[in-house]
């Protein structure tokens, strides 16, 4: 099974707001990059949609290893993800969970997948932390225009 790391993120100004994604990809001595947006967006969005398209690029079943500064990702595809399935993507007050599109989305390329899980502190100077959040901020500017 092909080792491939994957490191992302998301940047929002505003929330909502425009904002941004970037993923890097990495296997073996391949290295590629990818970003995106959209004009009205928030922070978390961006952070599940940088895993989901990260997630997308890969052809064939991996092991991948996904680096986030996201909690709110790394806990909602860890943890939170299996009660709020299993109480019909309600939170444990009771109220529907946010971004349930993308928590789907994102829960179905991830079963494609076997999955590792890394935490990075954000703008700790990590460098492929730092590269992501560029690229994302990028998009977030770019969609800033107007």
């Amino acid at each position: 099974m092909k080792y491939v790391e994957l490191y992302t993120d998301g940047a929002c100004s505003g929330n909502p707001g425009p904002g941004g994604w970037g993923v890097l990809l990495i296997y073996g001595d391949t290295q590629k990059t990818f970003s995106g947006g959209a004009k009205e967006t928030t922070n978390n969005q961006m952070e599940l949609t940088a895993v989901i398209e990260g997630l997308k690029k890969l052809k064939v079943s991996c092991h991948v290893h996904i680096y986030t500064d996201s909690k709110y990702v790394l806990d909602g595809a860890t943890k939170w993800i299996f009660s709020w399935k299993k109480n019909n993507w309600k939170k444990a007050d009771k109220k529907a969970v946010l971004n349930q599109e993308l928590w789907q989305e994102l829960e179905n390329e991830l079963s494609k997948h076997k999955i590792e899980w890394t935490w990075v502190k954000g703008h700790a100077g990590h460098e492929q932390n730092e590269l992501v959040d560029k690229l994302a901020c990028e998009q977030r500017d770019f969609y800033s225009k107007d």
